[in-house]
């Protein structure tokens, strides 16, 4: 795994802190007492509770050092550094489609914050490397795999 740059919102910095703190705090001791538990039941070959948590605590570590990566890689986006000029990380972008006339707001984050059914897209998707850096009133082609969707970008705010 790489030292990649992990771009985060405020918001999208806590959300990773408070699932670091829940994964360390809680699901480890709940994943321990389950293979303490399942350890009981005896002959650990072939007792599937055992397995299960065994392979939940694998999730969990997994997740704690990708976790803990990310907030060593992490570069915060503070709401002074947005432009409401220009489309950049972490503002708040409206556009309208241009053959259907469909208005969505989008709030561009990077790829560890990226939610599409909260309309928080990734500055890496087609949508937003589309719009990146573009200027309100501007037009733009988005290569989608069914084909090319044209945006015109109507506002940009905080």
């Amino acid at each position: 795994m790489s030292d990649k740059e992990v771009i985060l919102t405020q918001e999208g910095l806590k959300k990773l802190e408070d699932e670091l703190e829940n994964l360390k705090s809680v699901k480890r001791r709940e994943v321990a007492e389950r293979i303490k538990i399942a350890i009981g039941y005896g002959d650990i070959s072939e007792n599937s509770e055992y397995e299960d948590a065994k392979n939940e605590q694998a999730f969990i570590e997994g997740r704690i050092i990708t976790l803990e990566k990310m907030l060593r890689n992490a570069r915060i986006i503070n709401s002074d550094e947005i432009d409401t000029d220009t489309v950049g990380i972490g503002a708040i972008v409206t556009v309208e489609d241009l053959e259907f006339g469909d208005i969505v707001e989008y709030t561009i984050v990077g790829t560890a914050e990226s939610n599409p059914l909260q309309n928080k897209i990734s500055n890496e998707s087609p949508v937003g490397k589309a719009i990146l850096g573009k200027k309100k009133g501007t037009i733009v082609d988005v290569n989608v795999p069914a084909g090319v969707i044209q945006y015109k970008i109507v506002d940009i705010k905080k």
